[in-house]
C-alpha cells in the first residue's frame, strides 16, 4: 500500500507549488498585457516551459520559468513593424541562440561565454533597453498611448491612478517584510486597479460575457528574417544573466548547478521553453527573481514544488475570465508600475558595470558604453541590402563589435559572470 504520508507531502507540496505561482503572478501577465499577447496563452507557456526545464534539467534545479521583461521592448516593436506572427518567429530564434550558446558551452565551459559577452556588453545594452522603454512608461502614466498620440484617460486622473500604484510598489519593496516582500508588483497592480474602479475606468461587460473555461489564444509563428536578425542580439543580455540566476539559487540551495545538471542543461532549458513559447504565441521565458526570492525565504528546496507551479499556471490558462479580467487593467495602473520597472532594468544594467569593477573613464570602456548607450536610444540606424539594425538590436550588435575589435582587451584575464537581474 502507499504510505499515506506520501499524499501529505504532495498535498502540501502542490500548496506551496501554487504560493510560487502567485509570487510570480504580477510579473508574468504584465509582459502580456504591456505587449498585446494573452495572458492566458503566457500562463499556459510558463507553465509548460518550466515542465521542459525541468525535465531538461532532471528535476535538480529549483526554478520557475515565466515572462521575460527584458523583451518587452523589442516586442513592442515588432508587434508594430511585423506584426504578431512575425515577431514570434524572432523570438523562436533568441530560444534557439540559447541553444546554441548551451552546446558552446558544452563544448568550451561557461568562461568562453564570459568572455565573449563581459559585462561591459551586456551591463550598456540591458541599460538601453531600459532608456528605450522610458517613454512608453511615462505616456502610459499620464493616460496616453504607449507612443503618447491616444488620450485614453484624463491626465489629472491618469496620474492618481499611476502615482497610487507606483507609491504602493515602492513601499512594499522597500518596507515589506517576509512573504509580502516578494510581491510588489501585484501589490501595486491591486492597488491601482481599486483606484481605477473608484474612477470608472473598468468595464466589466467583457469579463461578463466571457467563458469559464476556454482554450487559450494560440498564434504560431510566421517565419520572418529580419524580425530573426533584430532580435537575435536582443538574446545576448538575458542569456548572459541566465548564469547569474543560476548561481543565485546555487547560493540559496547550497549547491553547484553549474557542475550538475551543468550550466550548458539549464541554458538548453530556458532557451528550449522560450521557443516552445514563441511558437504557441507566448513571450520569451526566463528564470524568476521573485520565485527565487521565495525559495530563499521558505527554505523549500524541492524541485518539484516548480512542478506543482507550473500545473497551476497550465490549469488558469484554461479559464477563460482570467485573461478577459487581466486585460481590464487600465493604462495608467500599468504605467505607474513600469516607471520603477523600465528604470529598474537601467539601474541593472548599471550595476552590472559597477559590480565589473571597470573604469568607465578608460578610453577603450568608455568607447564601448557611449556608443552602445547614444547609437541604441539615439535614433541611429544602419541598412546593410535588406537589414536595418536600430535600437536595442544596433545596440547589441555595436556592443560585441567594439569589444571583440578595439585594442586593450586582455583575453587571459577571467571574466566574472554577471549578477542576476529581474527577467
Amino acid at each position: 500500500m502507499t504510505d499515506p504520508a506520501l499524499y501529505r507531502l504532495r498535498w502540501r507540496d502542490s500548496l506551496l507549488g501554487a504560493q510560487m505561482l502567485f509570487v510570480a503572478f504580477g510579473a508574468l501577465v504584465l509582459v502580456p498585457l504591456l505587449t498585446g499577447f494573452d495572458p492566458n496563452v503566457a500562463l499556459f507557456t510558463a507553465g509548460a516551459g518550466t515542465l521542459l526545464f525541468q525535465w531538461i534539467t532532471r528535476g535538480k534545479v529549483p526554478v520557475f520559468l515565466a515572462s521575460s521583461f527584458a523583451f518587452i521592448a523589442p516586442i513592442m516593436y515588432g508587434v508594430q513593424t511585423w506584426g504578431i506572427p512575425g515577431t514570434l518567429c524572432g523570438l523562436a530564434a533568441a530560444g534557439v541562440f540559447y541553444v546554441a550558446l548551451a552546446a558552446v558551452v558544452r563544448w568550451r565551459g561557461s568562461r568562453v561565454i564570459a568572455r565573449i559577452f563581459p559585462p561591459i556588453v551586456t551591463g550598456p545594452v540591458i541599460m538601453v533597453i531600459g532608456l528605450i522603454l522610458s517613454p512608453v512608461a511615462v505616456n502610459m502614466a499620464l493616460g496616453r498611448s504607449g507612443d503618447g498620440s491616444i488620450v485614453l484617460v484624463p491626465e489629472s486622473t491618469a496620474l492618481v491612478v499611476s502615482m497610487g500604484a507606483l507609491t504602493v510598489t515602492l513601499l512594499v519593496s522597500l518596507l515589506g517584510r517576509g512573504f509580502l516582500r516578494l510581491l510588489p508588483i501585484l501589490c501595486g497592480l491591486v492597488t491601482g486597479y481599486i483606484l481605477a474602479l473608484s474612477y470608472g475606468l473598468v468595464d466589466f461587460s467583457a469579463v461578463a460575457a466571457a467563458p469559464w473555461i476556454a482554450l487559450p489564444r494560440f498564434v504560431f509563428p510566421e517565419w520572418n528574417s529580419a524580425a530573426i536578425l533584430y532580435m537575435l542580439p536582443v538574446a545576448i543580455a538575458p542569456a548572459i544573466e541566465h548564469f547569474g540566476d543560476v548561481l543565485a539559487i546555487g547560493s540559496i540551495t547550497g549547491k553547484n548547478y553549474l557542475k550538475d545538471p551543468g550550466v550548458h542543461r539549464t541554458l538548453l532549458g530556458d532557451g528550449l521553453a522560450t521557443a516552445l513559447a514563441s511558437c504557441l504565441g507566448g513571450p520569451p521565458n526566463t528564470t524568476y527573481s521573485e520565485v527565487t526570492g521565495a525559495v530563499a525565504l521558505t527554505r523549500v528546496f524541492n524541485p518539484a514544488v516548480m512542478t506543482w507551479a507550473a500545473l497551476a499556471a497550465i490549469t488558469l490558462a484554461f479559464v477563460g475570465k482570467v485573461g478577459v479580467l487581466l486585460r481590464t487593467v487600465p493604462v495608467p495602473v500599468m504605467g505607474g508600475i513600469m516607471l520603477l520597472l523600465f528604470g529598474a532594468i537601467l539601474v541593472v544594467g548599471l550595476n552590472t558595470l559597477v559590480r565589473a569593477g571597470h573604469d568607465l573613464l578608460e578610453p577603450r570602456n568608455l568607447a564601448i558604453v557611449a556608443l552602445t548607450i547614444v547609437f541604441g536610444i539615439g535614433g541611429m540606424s544602419v541598412t546593410l541590402g535588406s537589414l536595418t539594425l536600430k535600437g536595442i538590436g544596433l545596440a547589441g550588435v555595436l556592443a560585441v563589435t567594439l569589444n571583440l575589435l578595439l585594442p586593450g582587451r586582455h583575453p587571459d584575464k577571467s571574466t566574472p559572470l554577471v549578477p542576476p537581474a529581474p527577467h
